[in-house]
């Protein structure tokens, strides 16, 4: 009993260095060292990435920063501290950083559907979008597939202060979401006349806005990309 064990244990861990053999070879770098005593010291070095920035005037400078491209680090040795060689290169990080005006606003956030008075019923709303075509909220829906942000909700809002493709993190005590301006009408303009931020929130029906609940008039509004 005690030689099956044995065996047993002997072919697992024949086994076991199978498997790590195989892992390494398909992952592993060589390195020689051409010294016949083997005396000659090499070092490995893990080259750290660094950052590279892109300043981009459509994003505020206060909105966060954008990783467009991770880094990778590198890989190096060097022998008898004479010969530096590359194993793998390293790739520096990319970081869009925005230098725009400034996009932090409070103000008040309401619901509305394709059916509310003076609407449309079809729910086209007033901006072009960035392919040159018309969106609809009956036919297309009330997201907007952005092709930075992803889908996105879609917003109604002065297009003198948010030009459309306005991307604004919405925030207030019932959570956050990102939107995008693709609508104006005459209760936003009106009240930032007077001073005042008011945006209003797509819904599919003027019924399922009232449902929603959404109105808040201290709703935070941060601005991430200004227009297309």
């Amino acid at each position: 009993m005690k030689h099956l064990v044995r065996i047993t244990m002997a072919l697992s861990f024949s086994f076991i260095f199978i498997i790590l053999a195989f892992t390494f070879n398909r992952k592993g770098m060589t390195i020689k060292n051409p010294n016949i005593n083997k005396t000659t010291t090499t070092i490995n070095e893990i080259v750290p990435y660094g950052i590279d920035y892109i300043y981009d005037d459509s994003m505020p400078e206060d909105a966060d920063s954008i990783i467009v491209e991770e880094g990778v680090n590198g890989l190096s040795y060097t022998y008898d501290g004479l010969e530096y060689i590359t194993l793998s290169e390293v790739s520096n990080q990319i970081v869009k950083k925005g230098t725009g005006k400034k996009g932090n606003y409070t103000g008040t956030l309401t619901g509305y559907g394709p059916d509310c008075p003076g609407c449309s019923l079809v729910g086209n709303v007033s901006c072009i979008t960035k392919a040159g075509t018309r969106h609809s909220l009956k036919n297309d829906g009330i997201y907007y597939k952005d092709e930075s942000y992803g889908d996105v909700r879609i917003l109604a809002a002065d297009n003198s202060l948010f030009p459309c493709g306005t991307v604004i993190k919405v925030s207030n005590k019932s959570g956050d979401f990102l939107g995008v301006v693709l609508d104006s009408g005459a209760t936003m303009r009106k009240a930032w006349a007077n001073g005042t931020v008011w945006i209003d929130l797509a819904f599919s029906t003027e019924s399922d806005a009232s449902k929603a609940g959404v109105t808040n008039k201290n709703t935070s509004f941060e601005v991430q990309r200004w227009g297309w």
